[in-house]
């Protein structure tokens, strides 16, 4: 786990290692200023001369302004180096993210890998800035600390051997106690998160449903939760301070009756003055540095779970990898599937596919049709290789999709989604998704065959008209058209349209489709529909059910032998012409016995 974190320091690893040895300065000078300040109060209870005091205090001025600056320089640069490590750290797990497949991505919620990026990579942060800093400076002044308190105090520093094994037990139970709370909020925080992204995204819904207030409560909900844990955790590591206000008061109480004993009986030959004082300030910093070190651990153990998590991350490789020697040309768009079986998890009860069998020409119009869960979007996700198959294999090209450079495969392979994103920034950057290089004719070109080219000049600022995140600023209809024309310029050997046609009349759906033959003849063209009129003048029909293709063939093939195709159809036709179903089915029932059966 270390070892993977350590790797995204990087180029601040000078940044650390000057912060180290600026810290260590910074140490020794502070723990050698009581030493000084000792012998000058006790040459001044002997009477030196003034010129000797002042070089004393000239010296001790150095000292502490040398302190001074190497604690500032350390402060930068450890800022430097951990403000450097974060974004690394952020940097190499969106890029590890990146490189998921949707089965890993199913392994992570969305939420959550959002709070690995932030609230855990910031624990990791602070850990990483008091590690190097803190982490070190404090051991380093509580070892110096001790060593000068007996060099100056002798038996006085004895009171070390009470107070520090009391201290470091009591700030161990402290810890241990508040650590289970901490622990408890990370998931909590994965929910919260998810609730906040779960609402944003389905903001109309709420509104719609007039659900706000249902909203608010179950977010206060899940922030009081979190609120209820942090302050139990913070209640139990508040006892830190009381506890180390006992310590030290106990310290002075004993140095103060104890020294002044000593020198009272000893008239200041056992232990002088400056001795004394110096006792208090070294007892001062043992405990201060114990303090620390109690927050440190703190800190770190509370990092450790937010580590472990990003280290998950990190550590988790791709379910689908290019092979070696992959192929990087993907000759046409011809598809076939041989006996493909297919699950989402390995141990789901049942395939999501069964033996699907088929094959498809280069340049063929393909309609799948079928109910909510019939496996369609499932069948066209095998294509890109967006999943890898359970049984059997699916190529592209006359070859298997697993022995494509996966790059290769998905630029050949454009699939537009009913749910298709746009991203923030202008119209034409969004189309650019398609082709980089397209130019501004290929732009009109493209969308003119969308059929969003009218409505996009409609906009004041054309195809310069800023697109909100999410496409927010445009509806439905015109996001699909977009999505559409995107994927026209990317040229592809294989189209793939998910129900992506869904939110536009049956004219402009016609019109796009017209568009496609004129535009990309070539290429293969499998169309997933709910309406049959989208599907209709395809070379090929396929009609999925619970996982299988129940039927295939042309619209009127499908009419005359697939019972549940001619349901579809005779339910979307009367429901177009306004006639009961019932009258419909009666009457193409009696067409059919007539022996002329109307498509």
């Amino acid at each position: 786990m270390l070892k993977k974190l350590a790797a995204s320091i990087r180029e601040y690893k000078a940044a650390s290692i000057l912060t180290f040895l600026f810290i260590l300065g910074e140490a020794v000078i502070e723990c050698f200023i009581p030493f000084i300040t000792a012998r000058m109060v006790n040459r001044i209870e002997t009477g030196a001369p003034i010129s000797e005091i002042l070089e004393t205090g000239g010296l001790l001025a150095v000292l502490a302004l040398c302190s001074l600056c190497c604690g500032g320089i350390a402060g930068l640069t450890c800022a430097k180096a951990s403000a450097g490590f974060a974004k690394n750290l952020r940097k190499d797990l969106f890029h590890q993210v990146q490189t998921y497949s949707f089965a890993n991505i199913d392994k992570f919620s969305s939420a959550s890998l959002v709070t690995r990026m932030t609230t855990d990579v910031s624990y990791v942060q602070m850990s990483f800035m008091m590690i190097i800093r803190t982490a070190i400076r404090a051991p380093l002044m509580l070892i110096f600390s001790i060593v000068m308190a007996y060099v100056m105090g002798g038996r006085l520093a004895t009171s070390f051997v009470v107070i520090i094994p009391i201290l470091v037990t009591g700030l161990f139970l402290i810890s241990r106690k508040a650590l289970p709370a901490f622990h408890r909020v990370f998931k909590k925080y994965d929910r919260l998160n998810e609730s906040v992204e779960e609402n944003v995204r389905a903001m109309r819904v709420v509104k719609g449903f007039a659900r706000e207030d249902y909203e608010k409560r179950k977010f206060g909900r899940s922030a009081e939760d979190i609120c209820r844990d942090f302050t139990h955790a913070e209640r139990i590591v508040a006892l830190n301070s009381p506890l180390m206000q006992i310590c030290v008061y106990f310290n002075m109480i004993f140095v103060l009756i104890v020294g002044s004993k000593l020198i009272i009986t000893s008239s200041g030959a056992a232990i002088g003055v400056g001795e004394m004082s110096s006792m208090l300030t070294y007892g001062m910093q043992v405990m201060i540095q114990l303090m620390m070190l109690s927050m440190i651990y703190v800190m770190i153990t509370i990092s450790i779970e937010s580590a472990k998590r990003i280290t998950e991350v990190l550590s988790e490789s791709s379910s689908l990898t290019s092979p070696k020697d992959a192929v990087t040309e993907v000759k046409n768009g011809a598809v076939d599937f041989a006996h493909v079986h297919f699950k989402y998890a390995a141990d789901a009860e049942r395939d999501a596919l069964s033996d699907l069998h088929f094959h498809i020409d280069s340049g063929m119009t393909v309609g799948i049709i079928g109910t909510t869960g019939s496996g369609k979007s499932s069948l066209v996700q095998l294509i890109p290789r967006l999943y890898d198959v359970t049984e059997g294999c699916v190529k592209v090209g006359g070859i298997d999709v697993r022995d494509y450079d996966l790059d290769t495969l998905r630029k050949e392979v454009a699939m537009v989604l009913q749910k298709n994103l746009l991203f923030s920034g202008t119209i034409a950057e969004n189309l650019r998704w398609g082709n980089p290089q397209a130019t501004d004719e290929e732009l009109v070109q493209a969308c003119t065959l969308a059929q969003a080219d009218e409505f996009i000049r409609s906009f004041p600022d054309g195809y310069q008209t800023y697109i909100e995140q999410g496409g927010t600023n445009v509806s439905g209809g015109q996001k699909q058209r977009l999505c559409i024309a995107r994927a026209l310029l990317k040229k592809p050997k294989i189209l793939i349209l998910d129900d992506s046609t869904s939110a536009v009349d049956t004219k402009t759906d016609a019109k796009i489709r017209a568009g496609f033959a004129a535009y990309i003849p070539e290429t293969t063209k499998i169309i997933i529909a709910q309406r049959v009129s989208s599907v209709e003048h395809a070379d090929l029909i396929f009609v999925m059910e619970n996982g299988k293709i129940a039927a295939s063939g042309t619209h009127e093939t499908l009419l005359k032998e697939s019972p549940a195709y001619r349901e579809i159809y005779e339910q979307q036709s009367a429901g177009a012409t306004g006639t009961p179903p019932q009258a419909t089915c009666d009457a193409q029932n009696g067409s059919a016995k007539g022996g002329a059966l109307h498509a």
